[in-house]
């Protein structure tokens, strides 16, 4: 039996990972363990319940304000320990976050093997996003096992170096997930905390702009852009219901306060982050969604939802090939003129809704685990 450790810390990598570890779960060849660090406390600790997936170890890293030099120094210490307790024959990690590096180096440190899933976006610019595109190319360095979501992040990786035969095209977990979610939802309605009822019933009928974003690139003068044109769009589009889940970071929470907290449009609702299956009912609800998430790239498309993205790069062009996906950048004019253009013009807006998802069909993690099966 081999004996598999997944390590995460964050919301998305649950999200992700979920899927991967329960189907380990049933299988069993494997002994498949889950080592949290706590990256995200608040936003992870939300998502591993709806999975029914429970954590065998907490690191409990994060802190108050926490640096990413800080972060990455306690993290390194604390898989250190943990790998050197639990001798596991395999670490599986997801994605680019701070712990994904710090798991696949600690690992490496080990002579411990790495499997990577979502391996190979990229955006070819070290500095966008940042640090994740640094941290997932340093991890494609110390995996073994590199489970690339689309034939484009296959080619990136070969453009690398990474051997063809280390190389499997899976589609995405993340759409595993989302069907997982739509059928949870389905049979009970989640409650939407912060709106009025806890549901979708303030909508009255009118459209749905959901909005998300934490990215760094975009701290300050851009997170102020996103803020005065979400403003000026409420303003414009009255009939139309604005929706920001506000993410718990302050660089985030405190331009959003500023700019919209006191605005005077009754149409702008901010509130807490959601939970997975209330945001995953909020995504299937909404007429357009404009983020800078790169999770909702993936997830929206199966949703058949337009995405705007505040970026000037993404590491998913599959998407924005596709159409449903347009990259808008932070600039306030920018940001309206797209927005306002989905919401009046009928054409533009059919061209991007059509469902296509190049991500997959739901099955990725089942192809994970069988491919790793033999190992």
């Amino acid at each position: 039996m081999k004996k598999i450790s997944v390590i995460l810390g964050t919301r998305p990598e649950a999200i992700k990972l979920c899927p991967v570890i329960l189907e380990l779960k049933k299988r069993s060849e494997f002994d498949c363990q889950v080592c949290i660090t706590g990256q995200h406390r608040e936003m992870l600790d939300q998502v591993l319940p709806v999975f029914g997936v429970l954590p065998d170890v907490d690191l409990h890293l994060m802190r108050p304000n926490q640096t990413l030099g800080g972060l990455t120094a306690r993290a390194i210490e604390a898989l250190d320990g943990y790998l050197t307790k639990e001798t596991p024959d395999i670490v599986i990690v997801q994605g680019d976050t701070t712990t994904v590096l710090c798991a696949a180096l600690a690992a490496f440190y080990h002579h411990i093997p790495v499997a990577h899933v979502e391996a190979g976006l990229r955006t070819w610019n070290v500095d966008a996003p940042w640090p994740e595109e640094a941290n997932r190319v340093l991890t494609t360095r110390l995996a073994k096992w590199h489970f690339a979501p689309t034939e484009t992040n296959r080619l990136n990786l070969l453009k690398e170096g990474v051997p063809q035969s280390n190389i499997y095209v899976t589609g995405n977990t993340v759409i595993d997930a989302l069907f997982l979610a739509l059928e949870k939802i389905k049979e009970h309605p989640p409650c939407i905390t912060g709106l009025p009822g806890g549901n979708l019933a303030c909508l009255d009928g009118k459209r749905l702009v959901l909005i998300t974003g934490h990215r760094r690139e975009n701290f300050g003068e851009g997170f102020d852009n996103i803020c005065h044109a979400i403003a000026e769009l409420a303003q414009r589009f009255q009939d139309v219901q604005f929706i920001y889940p506000v993410h718990l970071n302050p660089n985030v929470r405190e331009p959003v306060q500023r700019i919209l907290g006191q605005h005077t449009s009754k149409n702008i609702y901010l509130i807490e982050p959601q939970p997975y299956l209330p945001f995953v009912a909020l995504m299937n609800q909404a007429y357009l969604i404009l983020t800078d998430s790169g999770g909702v790239q993936e997830e929206a498309p199966s949703l058949g939802k337009p995405v705007l993205v505040m970026r000037d790069t993404t590491e998913r062009p599959e998407a924005v090939k596709a159409g449903t996906v347009r990259l808008i950048g932070s600039e306030a004019n920018r940001i309206v003129s797209e927005v306002a253009n989905l919401l009046i013009n009928r054409k533009a807006y059919e061209t991007m809704s059509h469902k296509h998802n190049p991500y997959g069909n739901g099955v990725a993690a089942r192809m994970i685990v069988k491919i790793m099966s033999p190992v």
